[in-house]
């Protein structure tokens, strides 16, 4: 029996009890410890849950939708129209030297923008275009930082309607000397300009000035971001009711009326693109900012005086022919009565002549028939000498020396802007060496 192996019987294990299907599992055991956590944790998960719903909005834009209007405020001296000078040189290839009102511009075959400068001496017009802006362009002196004008027109913007694009424009970066100073004050102001707005807000950058404009590479990015961003939300106030920008405004009350009382009701026609929804034909209720309620005694559709390529895309598209990637030069199209484009203004006939831009052609007269007004303009255009000048050349006075063929001698002095720091009327304060620029006396929330 030593030798032998001893053997063990299997192990077999054993059943699990069957426990009561019919009972209930006991409530007290599994309740929360605290009386309120069950509301809170419900509540918190509803709050993520429609967080990623969006409330859909009815879509109002026609067929051909009118332009977006970008406002560019800032404050004073900080750069705006030399902004607004580089976007439309930018778009168009022509040069706008004193830009005014509303100036609208095709920037793709189904898109433009209508570019506006708010005043920086008036509140109320940070109040009015603040209503009706969709894009915001907020100029900021990255030499300086935030001022007051920048941080009114964010408080006008929380109550009236935070448009769903705002970007900001950091200028005068070339007054920094050193790179460390600059990559700093960057840093610096875009967590300050996060904390106004949302983490990750988008910030641009522009640097000096080159021959009265921004260099074109920094120009070119914003210029393509403007064009391929995605259409902002509307907001629901805009979206259920009509308004206009008005970018056209003519007097047509009959001259022997206002000689007779100069102080009559004037008939003034404004012209404009409609937003929104449909405008009543006839006695219309409106406000006018400033002015106050008034009727409308008539609504008319005019023919769109910067239309966008999309009717020749959907002849390309009947056709089958090759779509383009980009606008020809004939479809870059500037629409600005109140701007000097090309020395042109609107007179009191509300006569407005189109500038043609590089591609006219005088001598092409088969396949576009000109008006009356553009003959005498190509008339005049036709011939090369001015006034007063002939083949012998131009005398200053009457006994002086004929001039000809003179050369500039000041084309090397280029606008460069200013070179130095601005001292800001708007803040009455002094900047010494020891003070905090972290919060620069603003609160932000």
């Amino acid at each position: 029996m030593g030798g032998e192996e001893q053997t063990h019987r299997v192990h077999r294990p054993t059943k699990e009890k069957k426990k009561p299907t019919a009972g209930q599992p006991n409530p007290k055991a599994f309740a929360y410890a605290a009386p309120g956590r069950l509301a809170k944790q419900a509540a918190r998960s509803h709050d993520v849950r429609e967080k990623r719903l969006h409330v859909p909005l009815v879509d109002r834009l026609p067929e051909e939708a009118p332009p977006l209007v970008v406002g560019v405020v800032g404050p004073p001296g900080v750069g705006k129209t030399t902004l607004i000078k580089s976007l439309v040189r930018r778009y168009t290839k022509q040069s706008v030297s004193d830009p005014r009102g509303p100036i609208t511009i095709v920037t793709g075959k189904r898109r433009r923008l209508t570019f506006i400068e708010c005043p920086s001496d008036s509140l109320a017009s940070s109040i009015d275009l603040a209503k009706v802006v969709d894009i915001v362009l907020l100029m900021i002196d990255g030499n300086f930082g935030f001022e007051m004008e920048t941080m009114e027109f964010l408080n006008v913007l929380s109550s009236t309607g935070m448009p769903g694009n705002i970007f900001g424009i950091l200028t005068h970066l070339d007054l920094f000397k050193k790179q460390d100073t600059l990559k700093t004050q960057k840093k610096r102001l875009k967590h300050r300009f996060w904390s106004e707005l949302y983490q990750g807000a988008k910030l641009f950058y522009l640097s000096g000035v080159i021959n009265g404009r921004y260099p074109d590479r920094e120009v070119l990015n914003l210029s393509r971001f403007l064009s391929v961003m995605k259409n902002p939300r509307p907001l629901v106030w805009r979206n259920s009711h009509p308004y206009a920008l008005a970018d056209r405004m003519l007097d047509i009350t009959p001259p022997t009326q206002i000689e007779e009382n100069p102080k009559c009701d004037r008939t003034v026609a404004l012209y404009g693109y409609l937003r929104g929804t449909n405008m009543p034909g006839y006695e219309a209720k409106v406000h006018v900012p400033g002015v106050g309620d008034l009727t409308v005694a008539q609504v008319e559709a005019q023919p769109d005086p910067c239309p966008t390529p999309y009717a020749q895309q959907a002849l390309e598209k009947i056709t089958g022919t090759k779509k383009r990637r980009r606008l020809g030069e004939k479809e870059k199209v500037i629409y600005a009565p109140m701007s000097d484009v090309g020395g042109v203004l609107v007179d009191r006939d509300a006569v407005y002549i189109d500038v043609k831009s590089n591609t006219f052609d005088a001598d092409d007269e088969d396949d576009v028939e000109r008006g009356l007004g553009e003959q005498m303009v190509v008339g005049l255009q036709s011939e090369r000498r001015l006034l007063g000048n002939d083949e012998q050349g131009i005398a200053l006075f009457g006994k002086g020396e004929r001039l000809r063929d003179v050369e500039d001698d000041h084309e090397d002095v280029l606008d460069t802007g200013r070179t130095s720091r601005r001292n800001p009327t708007a803040m009455d304060r002094e900047l010494d060496d020891g003070l905090d620029l972290e919060d620069e006396g603003f609160e932000s929330g």
